[in-house]
């Protein structure tokens, strides 16, 4: 269980960059990402969850994953 959760963070790392990237390349980094997150949370939403009693307890949690991932961003410093 250990090394799937790893594996799950190294994972949500390399998309937070990915995400990051393409934010900084784009003309307004703060709707972007603005956009990405709302695009994403009504995917986590409407996703087909198969074989699972309580399905509304994966999709929480898997939103509050979302949630997680776009707190780390920060917007860019003015330094």
């Amino acid at each position: 269980m250990d090394e799937l959760n790893g594996r799950m963070m190294a994972c949500q790392i390399l998309i937070t960059g990915l995400i990051a990237r393409v934010a900084n390349d784009s003309p307004d980094p703060l709707r972007f990402l603005t956009d990405f997150r709302d695009e994403i949370k009504a995917v986590v939403r409407g996703v087909n969850i198969s074989g699972m009693d309580n399905t509304d307890r994966v999709r929480q949690v898997a939103q509050s994953t979302v949630d997680e991932l776009f707190s780390l961003m920060k917007p860019p410093s003015t330094d």
